[in-house]
């Protein structure tokens, strides 16, 4: 069963709601602190009349990376190539990219950290001295072409920057950590896609949505949609804040952006009485994948204290417990 909260399986339908980005600087909310920074850089860049530098952008999925690097390319007046890391499987995938791209042209890879050590290292020179190095042959009969490329960005995107190689992690002049959205940051959100909808909302319904969202604008858009059915099956002429509170109980989405599977992995670690549970384990007892479990649903929930990682395994907080309305390991346990 697939989860409305969740980002990972939704990541291939491309046009689910990519009606509802914002295509302009001016109308991309939250990211204060790295929109004023490349700002900078991209005027900077722009009054030289240089490429702008390889960008990594990194955290959770969800939070705008790909519409930053495409509004960055609209800002820069140059084209954008997009891809992801899985889908470059030989070194002529890349090879035949780069030879493609133009001066002061993006090349956007998504999942970066899934890409092979043989395609890092052709894309090593094309990063550092914007040169190819082809190797043609095998053998005593190989012979190296070098060829020369077009001054580019490179803009990688990541969920998981811990398994960035170093030399690649390096080779990014700007490292930028997207964070968590605000309620009030999703609730805008909410209202503006709703106007690109052509259905009005409630303020306290937007917001509504918006704290049920996980901090995360594909989610927040993702429930807009499903809340706007059930507020036109009721006849309603804008989204009410009861429609609102409906459709998402309906969901299955509660006050704090849980669902079910959020309930099982905290129930899990409460049931381990304070003593830490490694992923596997968790794993195992879920019937999910490793992945999944450390990709999609732990980051919101250690973002906000519910779950705390630690060298043994992973821990219910405090936190958690007062939700439950439990009373956590005694003295003598993990939290005394």
């Amino acid at each position: 069963m697939e989860r409305i909260v969740e980002i990972e399986k939704f990541e291939a339908e491309g046009n689910y709601e990519k009606s509802l980005r914002p295509s302009r600087w001016d109308d991309y909310i939250g990211q204060e602190k790295i929109k004023n920074n490349l700002e900078v850089f991209i005027q900077a860049s722009l009054a030289r009349g240089e490429a702008l530098d390889h960008i990594l952008f990194f955290g959770p999925p969800g939070l705008g990376k790909t519409t930053l690097a495409n509004i960055i390319s609209g800002m820069m007046g140059s084209n954008i190539k997009t891809t992801a890391a899985p889908m470059i499987e030989k070194a002529g995938d890349l090879a035949a990219m780069l030879t493609n791209i133009e001066e002061g042209d993006i090349l956007f890879i998504d999942e970066i950290h899934r890409m092979s050590p043989a395609i890092e290292e052709i894309l090593y020179p094309a990063m550092e001295d914007f040169r190819l190095d082809i190797i043609i042959g095998s053998g005593p009969a190989a012979q190296s072409v070098k060829i020369d490329l077009p001054r580019f960005t490179l803009i990688g995107a990541t969920t998981r920057a811990g398994m960035l190689s170093s030399p690649l992690r390096e080779r990014f002049g700007m490292h930028f950590r997207m964070e968590f959205y605000t309620a009030d940051e999703l609730a805008e959100i909410v209202r503006r896609a709703a106007d690109r909808l052509g259905c009005g909302i409630e303020e306290k319904a937007s917001l509504e949505i918006a704290k049920r969202s996980r901090g995360t604008p594909r989610i927040a858009l993702r429930l807009l949609r499903r809340v706007r059915d059930f507020s036109e099956v009721a006849g309603e002429d804008i989204i009410t804040i009861e429609s609102a509170k409906f459709g998402l109980d309906r969901l299955g989405v509660n006050h704090l952006g849980f669902d079910e599977q959020d309930i099982r992995l905290l129930e899990l670690l409460i049931s381990a009485k304070g003593r830490p549970m490694g992923l596997s384990t968790i794993a195992a007892a879920m019937s999910e994948d490793e992945g999944t479990i450390e990709d999609v649903l732990e980051p919101y929930l250690i973002a906000n204290g519910y779950i705390e990682r630690t060298a043994r395994g992973r821990i219910a907080t405090p936190k958690t417990y007062e939700m439950f309305r439990l009373t956590p390991p005694s003295a003598g346990g993990l939290f005394g």
